[in-house]
């Protein structure tokens, strides 16, 4: 999309477009839970219908689904700088979220609280439990589950938890990037090819003394084939000339020849972000890595990948997941 142009003046909602994507790759864990719905229901409706007419013994059966499924290949949900949460704690928010605000400031209290008064009581069915009755309780106020709704509250929850982390931009859109690339080819194929889950890092690795921002662990179904890594190296440059661009390249060059030599089974996508950055350094470092993001201007105002670099970022992942 390009900027919005008012009188000269640029209004562009750059805010909205990156969580509004970001909360596009909640889509495929919705999807899941519904399909849990459905198969606990044996019910041909959608998700909204099934949480709005299902008995309390049905809605706690659905949530139970949900929490304790045992299959390795699942749809993830994420903070807003996209570090994957645990599965069970993204069943308590995406089930909190939608019919509670605040789950880990104001309902996690109340439920700890609970097993002062029940020592025996496991966090988790104090948790099923409550989303139970909160849902069955609140389901006509808050007025429907279809996606659109929870969409919006998702959004919000987003923009909420970027708020409360400072730092971690560049790193947050990077890994927003990767993140719907994973979860595209899932909510088309509803697997992750030959690979039985993906372990999405929530802070940088240090290889030797380089550290790299953004990066994944592939692990595949088939046992006797190796973990494969990949590594996806930030790299900015607020100026746009100057004698230190060779110096900047160096680094980068350095950082990814370290990776090369001490992880074997690895893939490596830099994204650079800086103006007028030499052509010919570009070619050096294409040689040398499996996919290269150039992103020319001031890191400032970069404000995630546009839609030709993150279909390009799908193909080249779902060429991974495929073992192409």
């Amino acid at each position: 999309m390009s900027d919005l142009i008012v009188h000269q003046v640029n209004i562009t909602n750059y805010r909205l477009m990156e969580l509004s994507k970001l909360a596009d790759q909640y889509k495929p864990f919705y999807d899941w839970v519904e399909k849990k719905a459905k198969a606990i229901t044996h019910s041909h409706k959608l998700l909204n219908a099934i949480l709005l007419e299902s008995s309390p013994s049905q809605i706690k059966a659905i949530l139970s689904a949900c929490y304790f499924d045992a299959t390795i290949e699942k749809p993830v949900l994420f903070d807003g700088v996209g570090r994957v949460y645990k599965h069970q704690r993204a069943c308590f928010y995406f089930f909190a979220w939608v019919i509670r605000d605040a789950p880990q400031q104001r309902l996690t209290p109340l439920i700890t609280r609970m097993h002062h008064y029940n020592p025996q009581l496991h966090q988790t069915q104090a948790q099923i439990d409550t989303l139970t009755e909160l849902i069955v309780a609140y389901r006509k106020v808050v007025g429907g589950f279809e996606w659109n709704v929870v969409r919006e509250i998702f959004i919000d929850r987003l923009e909420g938890s970027r708020r409360s982390i400072r730092g971690h931009k560049l790193e947050a859109f990077v890994r927003t990037a990767l993140i719907t690339s994973i979860q595209n080819h899932f909510s088309i194929h509803n697997h992750y090819g030959q690979f039985q889950r993906i372990e999405i890092q929530d802070k940088q690795v240090k290889i030797q003394n380089h550290t790299v921002d953004v990066s994944a662990v592939f692990h595949p179904k088939d046992s006797d084939l190796p973990t494969l890594h990949l590594f996806m190296p930030i790299k900015t440059r607020e100026t746009s000339g100057g004698g230190h661009a060779h110096l900047f390249s160096r680094d980068i060059l350095m950082a990814i020849q370290t990776l090369k030599a001490h992880v074997s089974n690895c893939k490596i996508a830099v994204t650079i972000v800086a103006e007028n950055w030499s052509v010919s350094e570009i070619g050096n470092l294409d040689n040398l890595v499996d996919l290269i993001f150039h992103f020319n201007m001031n890191p400032y105002i970069f404000e995630g990948f546009d839609d030709n670099s993150q279909v390009k970022l799908n193909q080249f992942v779902g060429g991974i997941l495929n073992g192409e």
